[in-house]
C-alpha cells in the first residue's frame, strides 16, 4: 500500500489544514472495505448514501451528525454461541463509518430496507448564497432629450 506524507504541505499552505486532514483520514480509511457503500447523486442538490447492513436491525444502528461528520455506527450484541456454522460468509461485526459532509449538506432521513441503510442528503444553501438576478435598467430620458425625439418624429 502507498502512503502519502502530508508533512511539506502543512508546512507551506496556511488555512488548508482542513483539506489536509481530509486528505489524511480518507487514505487512513481506505484500508477498511467493511461495510460496502455506494454513493449516489439523486438531483443537483441530493444525494444518497446506501450502506449494505445485511444482519443488522434498526436498533443496531445509529446515526449522528456533528460538525459536517456524518457517523454511521453498527453494533451487534453478543452473538448465540450454540449454533455451530459449517460455514460462515456473512460478516456481523460491528463497524463505524465517517462521512465527511460539505457545507450546507444536511441529512434528511435514513430509511432501513433489505439489508440496504439509505441516508438522504440534500444541500440547502441560504437565501445569502443563491444566485439571484439582476435587472438592468436603462435611466429615463431628459425633458430636452424628449422634446428633441418628438420634434424628429414630427419632421
Amino acid at each position: 500500500m502507498r502512503t502519502i506524507d502530508l508533512t511539506p504541505l502543512y508546512r507551506s499552505v496556511v488555512g488548508f489544514d482542513r483539506l489536509a486532514d481530509l486528505l489524511d483520514s480518507a487514505s487512513s480509511e481506505a484500508a477498511s472495505g467493511y461495510p460496502p457503500y455506494n454513493i449516489e447523486r439523486t438531483g443537483e442538490n441530493t444525494y444518497r448514501i446506501e450502506i449494505a447492513v445485511a444482519g443488522f436491525k434498526a436498533d443496531d444502528l445509529a446515526l449522528e451528525v456533528k460538525e459536517n461528520l456524518l457517523t454511521v455506527q453498527g453494533r451487534k450484541g453478543a452473538t448465540d454461541e450454540a449454533k455451530r456454522y459449517l460455514h460462515r460468509g456473512l460478516a456481523e461485526r460491528s463497524f463505524e463509518r465517517r462521512f465527511q459532509l460539505a457545507d450546507f449538506v444536511v441529512v434528511q432521513d435514513a430509511q432501513l430496507a433489505n439489508g440496504l441503510l439509505s441516508v438522504s442528503l440534500k444541500r440547502e444553501l441560504p437565501e445569502a448564497l443563491k444566485p439571484r438576478r439582476i435587472e438592468i435598467g436603462t435611466p429615463a430620458p431628459s425633458a430636452k432629450e424628449s422634446t428633441l425625439i418628438e420634434g424628429e418624429k414630427a419632421a
